[in-house]
């Protein structure tokens, strides 16, 4: 069994990888840390885990915990927070995945200009392995440090990814509108946030400044220069691509009335007629082998039918007349856009079929 603990073990993202990593038959939970509740009992906090292996376990300050005692630490923390304890926890013989927004960029000027924090690891932000599976499998496997992606961003890269590097596509036509659950603004407490400012409503915010704005290009552009090449299939895998080649898009976040899943549409222009059978070939060879993504032809995703999964659906209509492609990608944003796909890096990590604790369908109705 391997021993793996949660830095930041309370907030939502926290307390999904515990319900997973629970359940999980290869691991198992060491320490729980967290901020603001040390000392207390987890079910006092989550009443869920009452009767279960975690009934009397107390939640441990960050000066208790000894990182050498685990073979892998989740660090679930604020961007800014998260760069700190990571650097002084690398090189002491632990894995880590990190699920800030802290090391998901080589180019530190990038996050700095986006985040509005000075980065003070930015030797660890190049060497870290960005986390999403389906691009970057065999990086991950060999990975110390590990950038989860952001939710709304791998919601978006998935529906994307397998047309980018199509000669038909024009990258400065991307437009992404996505919806999101109101679990995606954490657990602390906001005014915007409360039952009565959130039910029977839906808003915009952030329109075309949002963080994961630049998470999603800079990784487009990233796969573009020829980064990924080798680990995602392309239906033109023998055309070079050119390294002046860039994506540009822009990015609206909605909030939504439920508590969790994304739905992004996207919005692409070809720059020459295609057909739906072209398209889908692309999406085909990029994800027939996936455990994680499905592709639907005859019905369109809905965030009923993946909430609770790590399963992310997509699907995409060619509208001939416009000579654009609409994408449909639908994640649980706490699942695959979080604690799920990071228990997927770990099995990488371990070596382990990414699938072990992570076979749970939707939660429908």
């Amino acid at each position: 069994m391997k021993k793996v603990s949660i830095i930041g073990a309370t907030g939502y993202v926290g307390i999904e990888l515990i319900r997973l990593l629970h359940e999980h038959p290869e691991v198992e939970i060491k320490d729980l840390v967290s901020k603001s509740s040390a000392g207390q009992r987890l079910v006092d906090i989550y009443p869920q885990f009452r009767g279960s292996i975690l009934n009397d376990y107390q939640l441990r300050a960050m000066e208790d915990f000894k990182p050498e005692e685990s073979d892998l630490i989740f660090t679930a923390l604020p961007h800014g927070v998260s760069q700190k304890i990571v650097g002084e926890l690398y090189g002491k013989g632990t894995k880590i995945i990190d699920l800030s927004g802290d090391f998901r960029y080589h180019d530190v000027e990038v996050y700095e200009k986006w985040y509005g924090v000075k980065h003070k690891s930015p030797e660890l932000a190049r060497e870290a392995v960005y986390g999403l599976v389906e691009l970057n499998r065999e990086k991950i496997k060999r990975a110390e440090l590990i950038a989860n992606p952001g939710c709304y961003v791998t919601a978006s890269l998935l529906g994307l990814l397998p047309l980018v590097s199509f000669e038909k596509a024009d990258l400065n036509s991307i437009i992404i509108d996505a919806k999101s659950g109101v679990s995606g603004a954490g657990r602390s407490l906001k005014e915007n946030l409360l039952f009565t400012e959130t039910h029977n409503t839906m808003k915009a915010y952030s329109p075309g400044v949002h963080r994961h704005s630049s998470e999603i290009e800079y990784v487009l552009n990233q796969f573009l220069t020829g980064k990924y090449k080798k680990t995602f299939g392309s239906l033109k895998d023998q055309i070079d691509l050119e390294t002046e080649k860039r994506a540009k898009i822009l990015f609206t976040p909605h909030l939504i009335p439920i508590k969790r899943g994304i739905l992004a549409t996207i919005y692409l222009d070809l720059e020459q007629q295609s057909s739906e059978s072209e398209i889908m070939e692309l999406y085909q060879k990029a994800y027939n082998k996936e455990r994680f993504v499905q592709v639907l032809k005859d019905s369109l995703p809905e965030i009923k039918n993946v909430a609770g999964s790590n399963y992310a659906q997509l699907a995409f209509r060619y509208n001939k007349r416009t000579n654009r492609v609409i994408i449909i990608s639908a994640i649980d944003n706490m699942l695959k856009g979080a604690a799920g796909q990071a228990v997927q890096n770990m099995n990488l990590i371990f070596n382990l079929p990414e699938e072990t604790g992570l076979e749970a369908t939707a939660l429908f109705p």
